[in-house]
């Protein structure tokens, strides 16, 4: 039996690299100050109790598969430290993990990295209206088959390199669909719900209207993991 430990994850600015700065001014400007800062205090929270948990179980010998980590050893070393640089809990996580006996795992393709990143550049980048507009017009049309792609890359990387007996670790966004796509054999522990966590990045948007089911899930995703 493979085990995998799944953790459905909310990036911070700091995962987001030269795009941090716009979605950071783009989260004030939509949400509000008071708002934005609150949401930033639920990711910190969340990270937290993720941390806490991992903090207290035995990760020697467990691969870790990261969202966006394009190559391991030396070089995805190098991508942690630099996450780490740019103050995100995820990498510091990741780290501490590493310290204590896991294994990190190339998990995505380079190539399909770097299209996503190109789209969403384009859209946050350009000063032009008319060109954000259509630069998010065609990530809008390419996105679900991008992010496909991914994910059944990411699920045959896991299946190729996680074998019988072994234990696993996945950092992944809440919107990719890795689970449906990994072989029947192996089991699945979400760390914290992934359905969970995603109804609170789209409800996010809406806080005027959502602000009670938004405070519910807030609360669970700060709280103690009970896997």
């Amino acid at each position: 039996m493979r085990t995998i430990l799944y953790v459905p994850i909310i990036h911070t600015s700091a995962d987001l690299g030269s795009l941090a700065k716009e979605v950071h001014k783009r989260g004030m400007a939509n949400l509000g100050e008071d708002a934005w800062k609150e949401h930033l205090n639920t990711i910190d929270g969340f990270w937290n109790a993720i941390a806490s948990y991992f903090d207290s179980t035995d990760v020697t010998g467990m691969k870790i598969y990261q969202d966006g980590m394009v190559a391991d050893r030396e070089i995805g070393e190098k991508i942690v430290e630099e996450g780490i640089r740019l103050g995100s809990k995820n990498y510091e996580l990741v780290f501490r993990l590493l310290k204590r006996g896991a294994i990190l795992m190339k998990t995505e393709d380079l190539k399909l990295v770097k299209a996503e990143h190109k789209y969403l550049t384009a859209i946050t980048k350009d000063h032009s209206l008319t060109r954000k507009l259509i630069a998010f017009t065609k990530y809008k049309l390419i996105k679900n088959r991008l992010l496909n792609e991914r994910d059944m890359y990411i699920a045959k990387r896991i299946d190729e390199t996680l074998h019988d007996g072994e234990k696993a670790i996945i950092f992944i966004g809440a919107y990719h669909n890795i689970k449906e796509k990994l072989p029947g054999d192996m089991r699945i522990l979400e760390v914290k719900s992934t359905e969970k966590v995603r109804k609170y990045q789209t409800l996010l948007p809406f806080i005027d209207k959502k602000q009670n089911e938004l405070a519910i899930l807030s609360r669970y995703l700060i709280s103690k993991v009970e896997v």
